[in-house]
């Protein structure tokens, strides 16, 4: 089973039913049986205010909730570990004071969602799908990214 986070922007192309998210399907096999789609409690959290202070219309708002419902969800847990190691670990190596691990870049600021979602794709083991250029540094590292050209 081939397990994929996507990112906010790739689930913005999905319900905008822009050809970024083909290139991103067929890039990464989205649609194959062995394909499983996570999403980060972090995108929820950005998607829905987003749409409603952009008045989306119904019709697009139920798309995007069945959407967000389909996809297996990553929490954000005070009490899970996993997820605070990651995402303390991520936070660190990024702003290059992770001790045990040296990065090879000048520091680089992770907005608190997006470093949430790296959490949530190394946690899982998943493939981070993203166009986003802000995760970059991590792949290799923390997480193995997926980028789709726009």
């Amino acid at each position: 089973m081939r397990r994929f986070v996507l990112d906010t922007n790739i689930l913005l192309f999905y319900v905008r039913g822009h050809s970024v998210y083909k290139k991103a399907e067929i890039q990464c096999q989205l649609t194959s049986p062995d394909a499983f789609l996570i999403v980060s409690a972090a995108t929820k959290g950005e998607l829905l205010p987003f749409a409603e202070q952009n008045n989306w219309g119904e019709k697009k708002m139920t798309l995007l909730e069945k959407t967000l419902d389909s996809f297996f969800q990553v929490d954000i847990i005070s009490r899970d570990p996993q997820m605070m190691r990651a995402y303390a670990d991520i936070d660190a190596y990024s702003q290059g004071k992770l001790t045990r691990l040296s990065s090879p870049f000048t520091s680089k600021n992770m907005g608190k969602n997006d470093l949430w979602i790296a959490a949530a794709a190394h946690v899982t083991g998943a493939t981070l799908v993203t166009t986003d250029a802000d995760f970059d540094h991590l792949d290799g590292v923390f997480i193995k990214l997926e980028k789709i050209p726009i």
